[in-house]
């Protein structure tokens, strides 16, 4: 069974990148965007957008580095600490976003294609309880 999930999760996984790969974003790239597009233009430390992302990665430093060289990410010096970096969205990383959102709504809606309703709702709630479990 462990082996199917792996399987699947590699097979969702291409196709989001295949999907986001014309806007020159990678799936974990996008993932940072999404977190930071849900501050609401609120500061966030690196280290609070580890802890959100969908896969933890040691190397989220240079998601930010490339999505900055995109103009996508702005890195402030926080106010209080010095020593403590702040991120936020920029307006090109919100707009590459709202460009994005369709094709990834397509995508998934492409993935689900062949399930029901009852069945979409099944393998949410038991992926939810595998996710608590394996924690």
């Amino acid at each position: 069974m462990v082996i199917s999930l792996l399987q699947t999760i590699n097979e969702v996984s291409s196709k989001m990148n295949s999907a986001l790969k014309p806007y020159g974003i990678s799936e974990p790239q996008f993932n940072v965007l999404r977190i930071l597009r849900g501050q609401k233009g609120n500061p966030i430390s690196l280290a609070e957008v580890q802890e959100q992302m969908i896969t933890k990665m040691s190397n989220t430093t240079r998601l930010i580095d490339k999505l900055e060289a995109k103009n996508c990410v702005r890195r402030v010096i926080n106010a209080e600490n010095k020593r403590k970096i702040d991120l936020t969205i920029t307006n090109v990383g919100l707009d590459l976003l709202k460009r994005t959102d369709d094709i990834l709504t397509t995508t998934e809606n492409e993935l689900v294609a062949g399930l029901t309703t009852n069945e979409k709702a099944e393998l949410t709630a038991l992926l939810r309880k595998l996710r608590l479990i394996a924690k």
